[in-house]
């Protein structure tokens, strides 16, 4: 069958690798991709938000399954777009979406289903909620409620923080914000857990740890992620368990009671506070860069497990995990994650040799005039699989240092805590 992707970042590029190693899968288009994917793939340049050329597009190439990316396609509907068509799509529908497109319809629903998560008030309005930053303890957390690509989550450790943070919201920052969320902080490790779910079966998709501070020591800004390991050093049966018991099954029982049901992947990032797990947030898609960590070490065909859950048979089939461990490290435009200049050349990137177990997935990047060149802030993502975290991490780190893009920075303590 043809097959459809529906993003231009690393995760669609990791996407892209995966399926095309499927033995269900005869050709992939790309709606729009990368330069990556172009390598592997057909691009397609059309928006994400483009759903009626999407479609018209997909009639014309024969594509019969879509793989929805990133979350704002999820979020405005596309599911329900596709759903009178006799093209598959894979990715939660619109009421399922909200899981991640609202943090407040989130954490009514923890409150609802007795979910464990930080301590928390919804403001919809800027002076109720700084008449509130008077009277708690510090730091504590403000969140902007809707989507902000993993940015818009600020960890205040004093009152002029929070009202720096919380103007920057209410002021636009990420779109129009009808209120604001301020929690607890919770101190601990945090860890990244996936499933997949057919809306009847749900299957554990791996682990992750994603480093999302711009320096080195996880400090500074917030990004979209500078780097991810895999599995998780806090992964065990229990903590499995734990997971399973109080977080996974009451949120799809609660998606169920609101007349749904969840199908695609689903992003679990918690916060291990004293060997118990603490919901932060939820993403409806696979994560990136853990996406790019963790399909390396997937052992079973990606296409027939995606189709298996549009058809409702995600119960017939094994996931397989290599027993491998995986580090993936993200090449940054400078200046990232504020301003950096755009349309850079990679000079060494055609001279890069990569062995078995290495990979470079394109993230925000080009084609022109048959050179590569950077267009995103996050540039490249550098993965390595080897038998042991502190050899994949120096494989990744040393194809950085072949690339010696000057333009560039990484962030060279990734998987610090298991290396």
């Amino acid at each position: 069958m043809n097959i459809g992707i529906i993003g231009s970042g690393g995760r669609e590029h990791s996407l892209c690798f995966k399926l095309r190693d499927s033995k269900i899968i005869d050709k992939i288009y790309c709606f729009p991709g990368n330069a990556g994917t172009s390598l592997i793939a057909e691009n397609i340049n059309i928006d994400v938000s483009d759903f009626e050329n999407i479609k018209k597009k997909c009639e014309e190439k024969k594509i019969e399954l879509i793989v929805v990316g990133p979350e704002k396609p999820l979020v405005d509907g596309i599911v329900e777009y596709f759903k009178d068509t006799k093209i598959k799509i894979f990715g939660p529908n619109k009421i399922s979406s909200q899981l991640e497109g609202s943090k407040t319809f989130t954490k009514k629903l923890c409150k609802e289903y007795k979910i464990p998560t930080a301590k928390f008030e919804i403001f919809s309005e800027e002076k109720s909620a700084l008449k509130y930053l008077s009277s708690i303890k510090y730091p504590m957390v403000v969140k902007a409620d809707g989507l902000a690509s993993g940015k818009g989550v600020y960890i205040c450790k004093n009152y002029k923080e929070g009202r720096l943070a919380i103007g920057e919201i209410f002021g636009g920052r990420f779109g129009k914000a009808d209120c604001v969320l301020i929690e607890e902080f919770l101190q601990g490790e945090e860890m990244s857990y996936f499933i997949i779910s057919d809306g009847i079966t749900h299957k554990f998709f791996q682990t992750a740890q994603d480093h999302k501070r711009v320096g080195e020591n996880d400090t500074g800004k917030n990004t979209g992620g500078m780097g991810a390991y895999s599995p998780s050093r806090l992964y065990n049966s229990e903590m499995n368990k734990k997971i399973n018991e109080r977080i996974i099954y009451p949120t799809l029982k609660g998606i169920k009671e609101l007349g749904t049901n969840y199908c695609g992947f689903l992003y679990i990032g918690l916060m291990v506070v004293n060997n118990e797990p603490f919901l932060i947030e939820f993403n409806v898609r696979m994560g990136d860069p853990e996406c790019q960590t963790i399909l390396p070490i997937l052992d079973t065909d990606l296409g027939e497990i995606i189709l298996s859950c549009c058809n409702k048979k995600l119960r017939d089939i094994n996931i397989k995990w290599k027993t491998k461990k995986s580090v993936c490290i993200v090449l940054c435009s400078n200046g990232y994650p504020d301003n950096y200049q755009k349309n850079i050349k990679i000079n060494q990137i055609n001279n890069i040799k990569l062995n078995n177990d290495e990979y470079i997935f394109h993230a925000g990047t080009k084609i022109k005039d048959g050179n590569f060149l950077a267009t995103g802030g996050r540039v490249l993502n550098i993965v390595s699989t080897t038998e042991n975290f502190r050899k994949s991490k120096e494989k990744s780190i040393k194809i950085l240092d072949e690339l010696d893009w000057k333009e560039g920075f990484f962030r060279k303590d990734i998987a610090y805590k298991v290396t």
